[in-house]
């Protein structure tokens, strides 16, 4: 058997397990040389591209009455009445949510029915299926056609603290909000 007296040019490294190992070709009669073709790289998996952050969920068949606090995102497709305290992270709501309390987080989207005001760091958004009554003090808000709003609206800019709000959590009339008040009564 003829052995080659010319090594490849490229050291041999070990392969993960995951990668294809190195292949050679036959050598060229007329050079004796070898040739190699690079590993291909295997691609990420999809669920690691994807965002860490953990998500709780509350389903259709449970209900929790009392205080909701923690530190991350929580999705409700269940019962909830007394108080959400989530700052900086996400409230959703869901189709099947119910949820008798006041919110307090980053971000509230609500696609189910919520009774109770709501204070977010960020943005509400009220879906075309949602249904919120309540006030509302965000620095935006987005409510898609076909869904109730029944409250106020005070617009916060950024590093600006809620000041129409007493220790009950009661909104005062300001400005703002009696206008939004009173428009939203004549529409």
């Amino acid at each position: 058997m003829w052995k080659p007296t010319n090594q490849p040019s490229t050291p041999e490294t070990k392969t993960p397990s995951t990668e294809k190992p190195a292949t050679t070709s036959a050598p060229n009669t007329a050079s004796n040389t070898y040739t190699t073709s690079e590993p291909t790289p295997v691609a990420a998996p999809r669920n690691a591209l994807m965002s860490t952050t953990e998500q709780a969920t509350i389903g259709k068949s449970l209900v929790i009455k009392g205080e909701v606090t923690g530190s991350e995102s929580l999705y409700i497709d269940g019962r909830v009445e007394g108080s959400i305290n989530l700052p900086g992270n996400r409230v959703t709501v869901g189709r099947n949510g119910v949820v008798s309390a006041n919110i307090t987080a980053r971000e509230v989207v609500v696609i189910g029915k919520v009774k109770g005001n709501m204070t977010a760091s960020d943005r509400v958004d009220i879906r075309n299926e949602g249904s919120l009554t309540g006030d509302v003090v965000a620095q935006r808000i987005s409510i898609e056609d076909g869904a109730y709003f029944k409250g106020g609206i005070d617009i916060q800019k950024p590093n600006q603290k809620a000041n129409g709000s007493d220790r009950t959590g009661k909104m005062e009339p300001t400005s703002a909000t009696a206008e939004t008040s009173a428009t939203a009564a004549h529409a």
